[in-house]
């Protein structure tokens, strides 16, 4: 009996030690110094930017490849490449390159390395990029943003972009509170994708990013979905 016991607890042991290997994605899903590192270490694996062509045109990593995650060729541009071979994938903040990773890892591929947070992490490692043109527009610049959070008594500067599922969510309540309480707040929103310079410089590395400006400062901020009676109460807060 006891012999059964031990038996059956260096299975359950063995079995969970192997499932948890199996599982783990730490070592695939990797910080922007890890990413860079690991493209050094493996030259001649593909790098795929699966933004928009508009977003990879504003900014991207050097020798990426642009295979849209929400275009109509994605799966045919994916199984013209070696699935024996690393594949790295990215986005701006990491949301569609994780779907477009666990699809390549459906199709085949062992070994596929994700950029935990996306390009704005990267952006905000100070890590280099590269455009398909050289003209650099970069949007709104700092002094152009500090004299919007300037522009009325209380300010609210929503930082979005037009995949973001949780900026999108957002958005209805957010008009609401511009039209409701415009006696009291103005609100401003910036796309992220045509501001990457300004989020860089105010290290905005994941979306969407609230700031509350009051006389010029600022007094709160979120990252993340938030219900609106949580913003509408913190600006209301004397």
């Amino acid at each position: 009996m006891k012999l059964f016991y031990f038996l059956l607890i260096a299975s359950a042991t063995l079995f969970n030690s192997c499932s948890t290997g199996q599982s783990d994605n730490t070592k695939t899903n990797l910080s922007a110094i890890e990413f860079a590192e690991k493209i050094k270490e493996l030259p001649s694996a593909p790098i795929l930017d699966v933004r928009t062509p508009e977003e990879f045109a504003k900014g991207h990593l050097q020798n990426a490849t642009n295979i849209d995650w929400n275009g109509n060729n994605f799966d045919n541009q994916i199984a013209a490449l070696d699935k024996s071979k690393p594949v790295f994938v990215y986005c701006l903040s990491g949301g569609r390159s994780s779907s477009a990773a666990k699809k390549i890892r459906s199709d085949g591929f062992k070994e596929v390395y994700e950029l935990q947070g996306g390009i704005m992490k990267w952006r905000g490692a100070n890590l280099p990029e590269t455009t398909e043109k050289n003209n650099t527009s970069s949007g709104m610049n700092k002094q152009q943003f500090e004299e919007l959070s300037k522009s009325y008594k209380t300010v609210l500067i929503d930082f979005y972009a037009d995949w973001c599922g949780p900026c999108k969510k957002m958005k209805p309540y957010l008009d609401e509170i511009s039209n409701d309480m415009s006696a009291t707040v103005k609100v401003i929103r910036i796309n992220a994708d045509e501001n990457p310079e300004l989020c860089k410089e105010l290290k905005i590395d994941a979306l969407p990013t609230l700031q509350l400006y009051k006389n010029g400062i600022i007094t709160w901020g979120n990252i993340g979905y938030i219900e609106k009676a949580e913003v509408v109460s913190q600006i209301n807060k004397p």
